[in-house]
């Protein structure tokens, strides 16, 4: 028996890339999953795989709080209580804060922060009473300020200063509250990452074949979780750039500048 047989698992933004990735392992493993995202194509293909037993997906945007507690609401009606939330709805940015519209740096802290907040906060309760875990999805960016992705990197700094608050106050209800910092995995969050007007930019220059798989992060995911762990950086890019950055921050400046840019420009 798998350590997510019968649990009740709650992944946000769960139409693509890790979310996904994780629906389809947790799903292997006997949970009963909940998942939102704002496409309804999208998540009615998912549902389309698994019965009502196994999945329950509902169009949701996070950035909304009603909406948020409307997913939680339909998710204690179909399965009666959350053991697990990951909050892993997200979204990025590629613009130099110069050029960027502030809608945009707004939409990324409504989305990767108050998303994560709004849906902790009606999940909080049965989570409590189960002893379960929180996990919020967060970057390297969440580590290190990234040229061309300040707002990106300013709501992941929000988010891991908040769920390290919501750890400690958690840690005598016997909840575990994690963080993880996947890097540069392949991830459809790239190719929706909004340019200076708050446009979907598209694919990116990035080389996927040489990224970690969403597959692969979320079985590391998984398997933190299940060992109640307080963080993890994947990749071995992440781990090098939050190493240095906390030891050398002044030699990661430089060494993060010449991979952001070539030839004096931003690398979109």
């Amino acid at each position: 028996m798998s350590f997510f047989t019968d649990k009740v698992v709650i992944v946000t933004g769960g139409s693509d890339g890790i979310g996904k990735a994780l629906i389809e392992r947790l799903i292997e493993s006997g949970a009963r999953v909940a998942t939102c995202g704002r496409n309804f194509d999208k998540l009615y293909a998912l549902q389309l795989r698994y019965t009502n037993v196994m999945l329950h997906t509902m169009v949701c945007d996070v950035s909304k709080e009603e909406d948020c507690k409307r997913f939680i609401d339909s998710t204690i009606e179909t399965f009666g209580t959350i053991d697990i939330l990951v909050n892993n709805a997200g979204m990025s940015m590629r613009a130099l804060f110069e050029s960027a519209e502030m809608d945009v740096m707004r939409r990324l802290m409504e989305v990767n922060f108050m998303g994560a907040v709004y849906c902790t906060k009606y999940a909080l309760p049965f989570i409590m009473k189960e002893k379960g875990t929180i996990v919020g999805i967060s970057s390297t960016a969440g580590y290190r300020g990234l040229p061309g992705r300040s707002g990106y990197s300013a709501s992941k700094f929000a988010l891991q200063g908040w769920l390290e608050s919501l750890r400690t106050e958690l840690s005598d209800a016997g909840v575990n509250v994690m963080w993880v910092s996947p890097g540069f995995t392949t991830s459809n969050i790239r190719n929706a990452a909004l340019n200076s007007k708050g446009e979907p930019m598209g694919e990116g220059v990035i080389d996927e074949s040489k990224l970690m798989s969403a597959d692969t992060a979320a079985r590391y995911i998984l398997q933190a979780i299940e060992k109640r762990r307080r963080s993890i950086v994947l990749t071995f890019q992440g781990k090098l750039i939050t190493f240095v950055n906390k030891l050398f921050p002044s030699l990661a400046d430089k060494l993060v500048h010449r991979f952001y840019y070539k030839n004096g420009e931003l690398v979109k």
